[in-house]
């Protein structure tokens, strides 16, 4: 039987656990901030085993070709939208992660807008299963030490998440909550459910199908270089801010070995002329590691790795 966290705690422990799970999803700040979660040494774990607006969607839309050749097959048929080549890579992609891809682990780097503040920037260290669907982090940065893990209930539903904060809050021990509940969202944009490259590619889906119904879209392709790994870079652009739209400008890093995506940020609308579009959120996986063969262990409570 679970006990409840406001059952044995004093009001004021009970509030501190406030700022306890500031963690869940995907990451990131701009490429220097990338390149420098290099530099973070992962921790060594030993287991057992507005209504749309009528408009073509060619209206006011445009793509420019890539500056170089890329892995990946972003050729625009005629007259189709400017983002269905983005959509079909993404499509692809998913069905890749799925047959090929069982785990992974990665330094997450994550910034993130909340009621109009920008978060400060979290570092984890992060473990991702996907069937089922389990996840473990240990935060570096800003909290280092913070905890939580995650394992999803029966046949994929909501499960429960593990949770120990850092510093004096140590002591406190972990905590079972709802991914969904005030304290595991606080300072939070999305539940932790959510978190990894393959719900981000998801989403990704979801909102390009969405920007294909509509024009004023300029994409343009690249080749660059993130965290020392080449990698094309899908900028796409909505000019006019609509309600039907969810972002200014966003960019997608993908892998041109993994052909992962390992980086996504979104801006907003400048407030005015000549100003820099503000940052919304931004997610960057860095140091990817394929297929690790995790098990229950991996992902188990009482694994004694974990909330040591």
């Amino acid at each position: 039987m679970r006990t409840r966290v406001s059952e044995f705690l004093p009001a004021a422990a009970f509030r501190g656990l406030s700022s306890l799970v500031a963690f869940t999803i995907c990451c990131c700040s701009s490429l220097s901030n990338a390149q420098q979660a290099g530099q973070f040494v992962e921790p060594i774990f030993r287991v057992a085993h507005e209504e749309a607006v009528a408009q073509s969607p060619q209206m006011a839309s445009r793509i420019t070709p890539p500056t170089a050749q890329s892995p990946l097959n972003l050729e625009l048929q005629p007259g189709e939208h400017p983002l269905m080549p983005a959509l079909r890579v993404a499509q692809e992609g998913l069905v890749r992660i799925d047959s090929t891809i069982s785990d992974y682990s990665a330094m997450l780097i994550k910034e993130e807008r909340i009621d109009g503040e920008l978060m400060p920037k979290e570092v984890a260290f992060i473990k991702v299963r996907h069937q089922p669907f389990a996840v473990y982090m240990f935060f570096l940065q800003p909290h280092k030490g913070r905890e939580c893990l995650y394992n999803s209930g029966p046949n994929n539903t909501k499960g429960l998440l593990v949770a120990r904060d850092c510093g004096f809050k140590k002591r406190l021990g972990k905590f079972e909550l709802d991914p969904d509940g005030r304290l595991a969202m606080n300072g939070q944009k999305y539940p932790i459910y959510k978190l990894g490259v393959r719900n981000l590619v998801t989403e990704l889906i979801e909102v390009a199908k969405n920007d294909t119904q509509f024009g004023e879209c300029e994409v343009q392709t690249k080749q660059s270089v993130i965290n020392g790994r080449p990698a094309t870079l899908i900028e796409v652009v909505h000019p006019i801010p609509r309600q039907n739209f969810r972002f200014h400008k966003a960019e997608l890093f993908i892998d041109n070995e993994l052909k992962l995506p390992i980086r996504y940020a979104s801006y907003m609308w400048p407030e005015q002329p000549g100003e820099a579009p503000p940052l919304e959120e931004a997610y960057t996986y860095v140091n990817i590691k394929l297929n690790n063969g995790y098990t229950d262990a991996d992902f188990d409570k009482e694994n004694i790795e974990y909330f040591k």
